[in-house]
């Protein structure tokens, strides 16, 4: 590389998404870039001419390591669309004078369904005006929601902690006798696709019976077929279990979570925001059955728990990151790094590129025959397909007790 390599983060962060910068970094290095931007708070930071030397933090082999450790976004993170370049090409402009300044020859998105949009719209506004820079998407999701890529990093960390804590949370369910039995549901992210809510199941084995039931958003909800099943269950059992992904919605296409309470918020892109759900059927169960219930949402905690991370994760991100910067600087643009899943056992995994325009604002979702004819449960398939990515620790690097992280300053 003879030029620069600008790198920013975007959408929901992972346990793993700082993994894929570290791998950014130390990749455009030894291809020769002199230097390696990170944009402050993605795209919207860039607008604003916000971007940092990534050399000031990352001076030695300690600090990548402690990087590749750090959960949330290091650069910070956004949700802006950018405009249709027919709408509003000043913005366009502005994006394309601020990387003319800096001499990028390579800019590098980390990020999930919507930054795909906006490798897709940079690549095109460059193409269209010769512009010689190149921008390739690193891929990122807890979601796994991503087109074309057996699964994306930050999904096998967030599945690992998913079906530890479950089964921490049936486990705890039994210290206590109640004189109705207790309900425990468990909200768990996803949106619209139920990677993260399957991932529930990884609580089952020799020594745990798993949750006794699984709703994917990929399926109608149905309340009164909900309770039938919850009813049953207490008849045989003074503890139930259940995961329920945010997004699971009636048949009417009326999110659970908005029989609740209003969602009022709504991102740049869309999207409405999901929460509730978990509380509005506990209260929905306790006011049927007069049982004992808990609402309990994993929350941010799925996405930041790098204590938990899987080794496997961890590297594929770092693996996705050197990927990104290697097809960058080999011509490519306008592609995204996907993870070829060659063979579950032994688990080998490889990278290659596709296009963004077949990726981008696209959702992929849990097949049907991976989710069980009643639409309660996952399959063994799931479980096969989910299991490889969990594998393996990475150890934090404690001080005093508590995991260090590299910090940057607000």
């Amino acid at each position: 590389m003879k030029g620069n390599v600008i790198v920013g983060q975007s959408g929901g962060p992972t346990a793993a998404i700082n993994s894929s910068l570290a791998g950014v970094y130390r990749t455009a290095k030894d291809r020769g870039a002199k230097k390696v931007y990170g944009m402050l708070y993605g795209i919207q930071g860039l607008l604003d001419e916000r971007y940092l030397d990534l050399s000031q933090y990352i001076t030695n082999d300690l600090d990548a390591e402690l990087l590749k450790r750090t959960p949330a976004a290091f650069l910070g993170s956004c949700r802006y669309k950018l405009p249709e370049i027919h709408e509003n090409q000043d913005v366009y402009k502005k994006i394309f004078s601020i990387l003319d300044k800096l001499e990028i020859e390579a800019f590098i998105y980390i990020g999930g369904n919507d930054s795909m949009d906006t490798i897709k719209k940079l690549s095109d506004y460059a193409i269209v005006t010769g512009y010689p820079a190149r921008f390739i998407g690193c891929p990122k999701t807890i979601d796994n929601d991503l087109a074309l890529t057996d699964h994306t990093p930050g999904y096998g960390s967030a599945a690992k902690y998913i079906g530890t804590s479950v089964k921490e949370i049936i486990r705890d369910g039994y210290c206590l006798e109640y004189e109705n039995g207790l309900v425990t549901i468990v909200e768990i992210m996803g949106r619209n696709a139920g990677w993260l809510t399957g991932s529930s199941a990884l609580a089952k084995g020799e020594d745990c019976e798993g949750p006794d039931l699984i709703y994917l958003p990929e399926l109608p909800f149905d309340l009164d077929q909900f309770l039938s099943r919850v009813k049953k269950l207490l008849e045989k059992k003074s503890s139930v279990v259940i995961a329920i992904s945010e997004g699971i919605k009636l048949k009417d296409g009326r999110y659970v979570c908005e029989l609740g309470t209003s969602v009022d918020f709504v991102d740049a892109f869309g999207h409405k925001q999901l929460s509730g759900t978990a509380s509005y059927l506990s209260n929905f169960i306790a006011g049927e059955i007069g049982c004992k219930t808990r609402a309990i949402e994993l929350s941010t905690l799925q996405r930041a728990a790098s204590h938990s991370a899987s080794r496997v994760d961890i590297l594929e991100a770092y693996q996705v990151g050197g990927a990104a910067v290697k097809a960058a600087d080999e011509g490519d643009t306008g592609k995204m790094v996907v993870i070829d899943r060659f063979s579950d056992d032994p688990y080998q995994s490889g990278t290659e590129v596709k296009d963004v325009h077949k990726i981008a604002n696209d959702e992929k979702l849990v097949p049907r025959e991976w989710v069980t004819k009643d639409g309660t449960y996952v399959t063994d398939e799931f479980i096969n397909y989910v299991r490889p990515l969990i594998q393996g620790d990475v150890s934090p690097v404690m001080v005093d007790g508590i995991p260090r992280h590299l910090f940057r300053p607000i």
